[in-house]
């Protein structure tokens, strides 16, 4: 394979790989560095399963190139784990049924926590505006806000 070697930083780790200029980040994370949370759903930007963080900043990975990576920070679903502890979203996604099939989920958890980091208060509205960009085809949305709205609620907690 003839690509460009792209040195990033993933969930707070160091990351080198391998891909050619023409493959998307979802594909290089997914298939170079083994990270498949993040599903690919549309391929065009549409559906938000394939979520991740750039540099903080909320993104489709479909939409960007892997070569675009160098040099920069990424956040995906796989680094929400901390000390084999499940987050506060993914525990209230489970406790209030907000997901079935699960190829939205990971894009839901990224969006959401990256919601709550920026503002650990929303209300419904600012929830619902947040996650607009992820569609899921199993569960409805009510779930999936109520879930956002309990962890926000214990993340203050904490």
């Amino acid at each position: 394979m003839t690509g460009v070697l792209v040195s990033t930083t993933i969930n707070g780790d160091a990351v080198q790989f391998a891909c050619p200029t023409d493959e998307t980040l979802l594909d290089s994370l997914r298939n170079r560095v083994g990270l498949t949370g993040a599903k690919e759903g549309c391929g065009t930007g549409d559906c938000g399963a394939c979520s991740i963080t750039l540099d903080g900043r909320l993104v489709c990975a479909c939409l960007v190139l892997g070569v675009e990576a160098n040099g920069r920070e990424i956040g995906t679903v796989e680094g929400l784990v901390e000390d084999g502890k499940l987050h506060p979203l993914q525990e209230k996604f489970i406790e209030h049924a907000a997901l079935q099939c699960g190829i939205c989920t990971p894009g839901f958890l990224v969006a959401a926590k990256t919601l709550l980091e920026k503002n650990p208060k929303p209300s419904e509205e600012q929830i619902r505006y947040a996650l607009a960009g992820n569609l899921c085809r199993c569960t409805g949305y009510d779930k999936i806000v109520r879930a956002v709205q309990a962890a926000a609620k214990e993340m203050r907690k904490k």
